[in-house]
């Protein structure tokens, strides 16, 4: 996260910029998991240790620290790590996932219902004929090529029949993600297991396949996961065969050809970000996600033309929206990037290499070097919102990395020393700082409310 803030009136600044990032940095570390992400390739390092980043050290050399945004006992995902960076304990307003994502679609979950997202993932039969998951997002699928499978598959008249019988709608969109919003009796959601896809690559389906995971009395519950079962298997039958998906593997490419529904979720509200805090911002994102919590908080969330949410995402276009809602009388702008994460998940080193360099000189670095020109005392944090592990190809829990660039605490340094303070943005780096162990304290923290 970057947080910018200005001082026009010389009393406690108000944060004029805050850009999230999702860096998706790995974690040394934990407070409670134990994962290794340092990396054989990189001399025993992590990405942010071993590239060279200005601005981050620019921002650490002010102030940094640890936070832990996920908070324990919950899944460790961007929901529950946004809503806390946001200062909306989890633990107070999650209900899962779906519920925001449908929230950034438009799509209102109403009482009685359940919504889950509904992703597009690449599956093939291993030597025995057992389905294997090798990507969550259907080999990065996107544009006409993903509403165009999709709308074939809800065209189908077996799934068309199946998806009526389980009272299910499904809303398409242009990318991988999908959300779907199912009426039901069920009360005992809990007792139904429905995997997060990007959690099981290169592992067999069929034991990630809805199923109770303990015995229940809820017949409501039962017949959810026999329903969203049969509907994944069904997706797979007609969308094998798909013309699209022939092209695709016949590109190399790997072939979107299941649906998977999960983070089943039911309706959520949160209390205004203006009322919390007595700020007002915008969010800049491609995912529907991070447009479900800012828009439940009444925050604006303008879309940009050519952010996808990828690797080839449209930086420039983002920064230059995020720096004109702050021209235009905004308290913060949030920049939300995507990118490094999606890489981790592929366990694509040097796209991640590169997604977070993208992040360093396309948006950090400009961000900071406008802002600084603007001539007005501001705050600027970075941070991640959770942990991706290449070595995992998971999300984590583990706290996270973050800096505040402050405008005042550089001038005092150059006026005294002459230079800024610098200091390395990295996971060992930050090894000695103490962990700030609610995520929800870092709002407060950039506004200077505590």
């Amino acid at each position: 996260m970057v947080t910018a803030h200005v001082d026009a009136e010389q009393r406690l600044p108000v944060a004029d910029g805050l850009v999230i990032l999702e860096i998706e940095l790995p974690a040394r570390t934990p407070v409670h998991l134990r994962k290794k992400p340092f990396l054989p390739q990189l001399a025993g390092k992590t990405p942010l240790e071993a590239l060279a980043l200005n601005a981050f050290d620019r921002a650490a050399g002010c102030w940094c620290g640890r936070a832990l945004t996920v908070p324990h006992g919950l899944p460790a995902g961007s929901d529950t790590a946004i809503l806390s960076i946001f200062g909306y304990d989890p633990r107070k307003y999650y209900t899962g996932r779906s519920v925001l994502e449908a929230a950034g679609m438009g799509v209102k979950v109403p009482q009685g219902c359940v919504s889950f997202r509904v992703n597009l993932c690449a599956v093939t039969p291993d030597e025995s004929g057992a389905l294997v998951i090798h990507s969550h997002n259907g080999g990065n699928i996107h544009g006409q090529e993903a509403g165009t499978l999709m709308n074939d598959l809800l065209a189908d008249p077996t799934f068309a029949a199946m998806q009526k019988d389980a009272g299910l709608e499904i809303t398409v969109t242009d990318t991988f993600r999908h959300v779907g919003v199912m009426k039901t009796d069920a009360h005992d959601l809990s007792a139904v297991r429905l995997t997060e896809p990007h959690n099981v690559l290169e592992q067999p389906v069929e034991p990630h396949l809805p199923h109770l995971l303990r015995e229940t009395d809820d017949a409501a519950a039962r017949k959810m996961a026999e329903d969203i079962k049969a509907l994944m298997l069904r997706s797979y039958e007609v969308l094998k065969d798909h013309p699209i998906n022939q092209k695709r593997v016949a590109e190399g490419k790997l072939p979107a050809n299941m649906i998977w529904p999960w983070g089943a979720a039911t309706a959520m509200e949160l209390p205004s970000f203006k009322e919390k805090y007595g700020h007002w911002g915008t969010v800049v994102s491609a995912v529907p996600l991070v447009w479900g919590i800012a828009g439940l908080a009444g925050l604006k969330t303008p879309h940009v033309e050519g952010a996808n949410g990828d690797l080839d995402t449209n930086y420039e276009g983002k920064v230059a929206c995020a720096l004109q809602a702050l021209a235009d009388g905004d308290d913060f702008a949030a920049v939300h990037i995507e990118a490094p994460d999606e890489m981790a998940h592929a366990g694509d080193l040097g796209r991640k290499l590169e997604a977070i360099q993208n992040v360093e000189y396309r948006v950090v670095g400009p961000i900071l070097d406008e802002l600084t020109m603007r001539g007005e005392d501001f705050r600027l944090l970075v941070l991640s919102d959770h942990p991706t592990l290449l070595t995992t190809r998971t999300h984590d829990g583990a706290p996270v990395p973050y800096a505040i660039y402050d405008s005042r605490t550089v001038k005092k340094a150059l006026e005294k020393d002459g230079r800024a303070p610098l200091r390395k943005f990295c996971e060992r780096e930050m090894e000695s700082e103490p962990v700030l162990m609610d995520g929800t304290d870092l709002m407060r923290l950039l506004f200077e409310q505590i």
